[in-house]
Formats: structure tokens, C-alpha cells, sequence
């Protein structure tokens, strides 16, 4: 008998290899909440959204579960307010958890510890292909969420559905053949739509392979890093020290306490403390006393970030200039501002007066996204210069309270729906996790 031993047969095996603790599933209910805090608002219409009604309208006329998956999949992206993961470059939940979702209301399974153990591998594999893909995959303009999520996806629903190692390197493979999304479509809907489209492939990927359809086993993982690694790949990173500690854990998911893109918030925190700055030196008339503002960052780290005069709130996510200006002003980063409505016109008046500086002494960004900092120096009317830098290890450092996240979202539903959803929350039965994806899903 011939033993397969490409990296896709060793990769198929490893998702069943190891079980997480208590610790790791603990870290995987925080993220589910995380999830939830993202999506409702948006699913249950307490905030606008420009392609919601579309996605509805198209996908969910016929009930299945490729198109709850891609429902879940946009509606958790579609505040932009979803954790990140930072191998990943990407939002690795939001396709995940959409997934699983999925899958556990159509097939009817709602065994908590292997659904949390599933979700946890998912996060695990999200991590792994960030670091095996290397440094050049999202630099040379592909949206990782939309790209590495499909396979991130799919390996947690092959390890929830205990697939033979046969079924999970074809599903894997035809995952991996589906994986598309370009990052030029960052501050437009299609954005969260690519998690839809991730989670879909996800959810195909394993119907078609539990329905024999055929599909290689082997060398469609090491094509797919070859491809898309654009010679920066490293592929034994794939597998190596896999689990020592969960990536759930270190470095752990990020969640975000901003409905903007992530590359925004070391630069609006140093807003933040300029804005106080300012209130020390008796300054509170922020149009009137700021002649220009410069931000400095390495090379490449407005890559994400890359809308300069945005039109709407959509756009403005991925605006450095509104996110300063609003920060400045406003002292916080109200979610309602970020949504589909139109950008405020005395934000963007002062959005204008803020110039972009790349630090050319920083290495580039794509070398080392860890390294990154934001710079920001205001040029005050009477002369006068104050500024303040802040890394991305810091805003990363800093707690989020996650619970406070999903209260803030839960207060904006109607009443009866909100509890609903707290009787769930601490999803630590099988019948908790029945009802709660019976209330995504239904």
C-alpha cells in the first residue's frame, strides 16, 4: 500500500492529532463573542449597510447551508469590527465560526467541546498558512480573509465532521483551488462579501467531498504556497511546532476595540493622546488651531489603509486622514460613523489637512508588520509642533473587553431578541450551541 507522505497528506493528518485544553476553549468562546459583537447589529438591521439587502435577496432564496455560510460570512465582516490575526493578515473568525455555524444547524451536530475543538484547529491552521504563504502574499494585493480562509475554514469543518484523512486532503484541495479576493476592493461592500465567498468555498468544499466528489489528495497545498507565496513561501512552517502553544493563544486573536481598519488604530490612538495634549496647552478649537498634521509610518504600512478622501463611512474605515481627524476631534471612534452613511464634511475638511509620510529609515512593512508604528505630528497655527508615536505591539498589547464590545451590540437590538441571545452566551452545553445557531441560522 503507497503512504502518501506529501505535505498535504501530513498537513491533513496533523488536524487530528492534537486536542485543546480548557485554556484554549475558554480563548475560543471570548473570540465567539467577539463574532457575535461584529455581526449583530448589522444582521438584525439596528445599523445601515449598502450590500446586506443584496446578499439577502440573492443567496438566501433557497435554503442551504453554502448560503447561510456566505450570509454569517458578510454579515460578521460587514462592520469591519471582526478579530484579526496577525500571521494571518486577515480576519480568521469571521470565515471559521460562519462555517461551522453552518454546518452545525444543517446536519443538526451541536457537540460544544468538539465545535470549540474545531474552531480552535481553524485558528491554528489561519495562523500556520499566514507564516507559510511569507511576507509577499497580501503586499501583492490579495485580501488574505479571502484567500487563505477558505483552506482555514475547511480544515475546521474536517475536523468537526471527523473526515478521513482521504476526504480532508480532497476538500482541502478544493478549497484551495477556490481561494480568490483582491484587497483593491477594500472600503466597498464586496469587502465583507469575500468572507462570504471564504466561507461558501469552506462549506462546498466539504459537502462535495462527504458526496465522493473526486479531487486530488495530493500536491494541491504545495502548489497553492508555490503560487501564491511568490517565491517567499516557507512551507515547513506549515506543520512545524504545530500546537506549542495553540495560536488561539500566542499570539493569540485580536480583537478589535475600533470599527476601522486595523492599520488605522496605532495612529488613532496617538490622536488620542494628542488630543489631550492639546487640552493641556489650552487648545479646543481643533479647526481653527491646527494648520497641517503629518503621519509617519514604514514603508508600505498604508497598504490596508490606502482611501484618502473617503465618501462615506464604508470608505473611511480604510482612511488614515478621517480616522486622525476624527479621532482628534471626537476623542473615540463612534461605530455609527463607519457604517453607509455619508462621511461628516468638517471631519474631512480637516481629514485634507493630514499628509502622508513614509519613515524611508523603518524597514518595510511587509518585512516585519509586527514593527509598525504610527507617527502622528500636528503643526499648530502659532508654530508650535507636538507629536506621538505609537506601535502596533502596543495596540495589540492593550485589553479589549470583549464583553463590553457584545453588550454595546446587544443593546442596540430589540429587547426580546437581545435575550435570546444572552441565554446562550456562555456556551458551555450543546443545547446552548443548538440555540444559538438556531438564531444565526434560521
Amino acid at each position: 500500500m503507497r503512504v502518501d507522505t506529501s505535505l498535504t497528506a501530513e498537513f491533513a493528518k496533523i488536524l487530528f492529532t492534537h486536542t485543546p485544553t480548557n485554556k484554549e476553549r475558554t480563548a475560543a468562546r471570548r473570540g465567539i463573542s467577539d463574532f457575535l459583537a461584529s455581526l449583530l447589529p448589522v444582521s438584525l438591521g439596528s445599523l445601515p449597510d449598502a450590500g446586506k439587502q443584496a446578499v439577502l435577496d440573492n443567496f438566501l432564496t433557497t435554503a442551504s447551508a453554502e448560503n447561510t455560510a456566505l450570509k454569517l460570512g458578510y454579515l460578521s465582516h460587514a462592520l469591519d469590527y471582526d478579530d484579526y490575526h496577525a500571521a494571518f493578515r486577515g480576519h480568521p473568525s469571521t470565515v471559521i465560526l460562519s462555517s461551522l455555524f453552518a454546518l452545525s444547524h444543517a446536519l443538526g451536530r451541536f457537540t460544544i467541546q468538539d465545535f470549540l475543538d474545531a474552531y480552535i484547529v481553524g485558528v491554528e491552521v489561519a495562523g500556520r498558512l499566514g507564516l507559510a504563504i511569507g511576507t509577499r502574499h497580501y503586499s501583492m494585493g490579495l485580501h488574505s480573509t479571502a484567500t487563505l480562509g477558505p483552506l482555514a475554514a475547511t480544515a475546521a469543518c474536517c475536523r468537526w465532521l471527523a473526515l478521513s484523512l482521504e476526504q480532508t486532503q480532497i476538500a482541502l484541495g478544493l478549497a484551495a483551488t477556490q481561494s480568490s479576493g483582491l484587497r483593491a476592493q477594500f472600503g466597498s461592500a464586496t469587502k465583507p462579501l469575500h468572507s462570504g465567498f471564504a466561507a461558501r468555498s469552506a462549506v462546498n468544499s466539504v459537502q462535495l467531498t462527504m458526496a465522493n466528489f473526486p479531487g486530488q489528495e495530493s500536491g494541491v497545498l504545495e502548489s497553492f504556497l508555490s503560487i501564491f507565496g511568490y517565491q517567499a513561501e516557507q512551507p515547513q512552517l506549515l506543520l512545524a511546532d504545530w500546537a506549542t502553544p495553540w495560536r488561539i493563544i500566542e499570539p493569540g486573536l485580536e480583537f478589535k476595540r475600533y470599527p476601522t481598519c486595523g492599520g488605522t488604530h496605532s495612529a488613532a490612538e496617538a490622536a488620542f493622546t494628542l488630543r489631550q495634549k492639546c487640552f493641556e496647552l489650552g487648545i479646543s478649537d481643533f479647526y481653527s488651531a491646527i494648520k497641517r498634521i503629518e503621519v509617519s509610518f514604514p514603508p508600505g504600512a498604508d497598504t490596508a489603509p490606502n482611501i484618502y478622501h473617503p465618501v462615506d463611512g464604508i470608505q473611511a474605515r480604510f482612511s488614515l486622514e478621517y480616522v486622525i481627524a476624527d479621532a482628534l476631534v471626537n476623542g473615540s471612534l463612534a461605530l455609527e460613523h463607519y457604517t453607509a452613511v455619508p462621511v461628516n464634511p468638517s471631519l474631512s475638511a480637516l481629514a485634507a489637512r493630514v499628509e502622508r509620510c513614509p519613515d524611508f529609515s523603518a524597514p518595510a512593512d511587509e518585512l516585519d508588520p509586527d514593527r509598525r508604528f504610527h507617527r502622528v505630528t500636528l503643526f499648530l497655527d502659532d508654530g508650535r509642533q507636538i507629536s506621538h508615536c505609537v506601535t502596533r505591539r502596543e495596540t495589540a498589547a492593550a485589553y479589549t473587553d470583549v464583553d463590553k464590545k457584545l453588550a454595546v451590540s446587544l443593546a442596540l437590538l430589540p429587547s426580546s431578541i437581545a435575550e435570546q441571545f444572552s441565554a446562550t452566551l456562555t456556551l458551555d452545553s450543546d443545547k446552548q450551541l443548538q440555540q444559538l445557531a438556531s438564531l444565526l441560522c434560521s
